[in-house]
């Protein structure tokens, strides 16, 4: 019994390997397509992007609808996110860690296969630093036809803000530094905004609100929260920036 059980153990154990030698080659054979798309995607190369996607392509997007076919699919592109590259631009980076690769097959056979993950988009403007703007979820369905691997259906959805992720340095200054930046300052769009040295931070009082701020260095400090710097000059002024751009300037009305 036991001589007739072992072959088919056997066969079991290499069929089981081979279908994951599959799964492996074809995750690393998605995932190489996808990225050439996106590379087109990156740099507004429309005809290559139709390369990618099936005549009969479906196109799901939960803010911009359905669009059927490469023709306008091209189309929506061109009067898009690549109406104006000498200004604007978009450019999209997946996040490993979310992308997964699902084999479709009949009867045993690959025939097609789901990527899914989320993805980041970053602005590109004219003369301004590059920022995270938005994260998105994505669904793409590759089938194999005729020996090509073609996208035919795609869902865009759950579209929102990208999460910042501050990538400053705290920085250890004197309590007396901390002491000296401490006041009421009040500017065009703020009534009344009080700071307070706690313990190595800075509090930001407004509203009935408060926020904490963190020292980069002397003189600067900076949000975990959004992308937003504080920098205290000389003569009582704060400069408040956010993504690099002065968003308001306060003067000190009360020390």
């Amino acid at each position: 019994m036991i001589k007739r059980l072992l072959p088919l153990l056997f066969l079991a154990t290499s069929q089981l390997l081979h279908a994951q030698q599959n799964d492996q080659e074809l995750k690393a054979l998605i995932l190489e397509k996808d990225s050439l798309f996106w590379q087109a995607y990156n740099h507004c190369d429309i005809e290559k992007m139709m390369s990618y996607f099936d005549p009969g392509v479906e196109f799901y997007h939960d803010k911009g609808g359905i669009t059927l076919g490469t023709a306008d699919v091209a189309k929506s592109f061109k009067d898009g996110v690549c109406s104006h590259t000498d200004s604007f631009r978009l450019r999209r980076e997946p996040m490993p860690a979310t992308c997964k690769v699902f084999p479709m097959r009949k009867a045993g056979i690959i025939y097609g296969a789901v990527l899914s993950g989320d993805h980041l988009f970053y602005v590109q403007e004219k003369g301004k630093k590059e920022r995270a703007e938005g994260l998105a979820r994505f669904t793409h369905l590759w089938l194999l036809k005729d020996g090509l691997w073609k996208m035919t259906r795609v869902v865009s959805y759950d579209h929102g803000p990208a999460p910042y992720i501050n990538q400053r340095t705290v920085t250890v200054l004197p309590a007396s530094v901390l002491k000296s930046y401490a006041g009421s300052y009040k500017g065009p769009q703020t009534t009344e905004m009080v700071i307070k040295p706690e313990k190595a931070i800075l509090l930001m009082e407004i509203g009935g609100k408060r926020f904490e701020l963190y020292p980069e260095k002397e003189g600067f400090f900076f949000s975990k929260e959004r992308d937003l710097t504080f920098e205290f000059l000389r003569g009582g002024k704060l400069v408040i920036r956010e993504r690099d751009e002065v968003a308001e300037e306060l003067e000190v009305i009360r020390r």
